[in-house]
């Protein structure tokens, strides 16, 4: 079964590769490169196979995917949390600085209390590829500071603008013990407020050890959430943050994970 779940994983990658070449996005060579979640799962396994600290969810047993929200903490975040505490959902959140951490910072430490994930997503939302390392550097370690001071805790993740990367952003990440979680599912939902289309671009695409990106600040998100869950969990999906997707493996810095 894992050696299934492997296959399709890679013809995912493939497909995902290709279609970012074809879409002129950064560094094509690199996402060809990405490591899927099962194979981050199954190298830690080989590296060190102790069935008993497998974790839970085991997402190589079970039909797992991650949501994930860009780009806040906005005014609507406290409206998604409400729901996915009812939902009983933890999501990762790639948060954004000026007019997000530096602005809601309440919202930002429940984000945590409650249990999700927190993951960069760049002060101004610049496309890295397009800038020198100073100026990388400075994007990402002022979410790190606001994140750390705000939370108490300092992020391992982050997500390119844009899914935009290439080596030269690659070296920072690892300096600055950055994994790159790309992602398999979008709605394109800063492009339209119709919850029905969102909702449906969603289930249409998602399949399993699917990163799932959306965007709370947008009118037609929040809205189609409820059907999103409802219905994936009616198909056997299990939700993880972007780490327990790829657990036992830990997110290593520099990588690019995608589906």
């Amino acid at each position: 079964m894992r050696r299934r779940i492997r296959l399709r994983a890679r013809a995912g990658v493939a497909l995902a590769a290709a279609a970012a070449c074809a879409s002129a996005i950064s560094g094509c060579g690199l996402l060809d490169r990405a490591t899927t979640p099962a194979d981050a799962r199954e190298a830690a396994l080989k590296s060190a196979p102790d069935t008993k600290s497998l974790p839970t969810p085991d997402c190589g047993i079970k039909k797992c995917v991650a949501l994930t929200f860009d780009g806040g903490p906005s005014k609507p975040t406290p409206k998604l949390l409400d729901l996915l505490e009812a939902k009983k959902v933890h999501v990762t959140f790639f948060v954004q600085g000026k007019g997000h951490t530096d602005t809601y910072p309440r919202t930002l430490r429940r984000m945590a209390r409650e249990g999700h994930e927190i993951g960069n997503h760049t002060w101004t939302h610049p496309i890295l590829t397009d800038l020198d390392t100073k100026e990388k550097t400075t994007e990402l370690t002022r979410v790190q500071k606001d994140v750390q001071r705000i939370t108490g805790r300092t992020p391992t993740l982050m997500r390119p603008p844009q899914g935009r990367t290439d080596g030269e952003v690659s070296a920072l990440m690892k300096k600055l013990g950055l994994a790159q979680v790309l992602w398999s599912v979008t709605a394109k939902d800063y492009a339209t407020t119709d919850t029905a289309l969102i909702t449906r671009r969603v289930l249409d695409r998602t399949r399993r050890d699917g990163i799932i990106l959306l965007h709370e600040r947008y009118r037609g998100t929040i809205p189609a959430v409820p059907e999103i869950i409802d219905t994936l969990r009616r198909r056997g999906y299990t939700f993880v943050t972007v780490s327990q997707l790829l657990a036992p493996a830990v997110p290593q810095p520099g990588t690019v994970y995608r589906p």
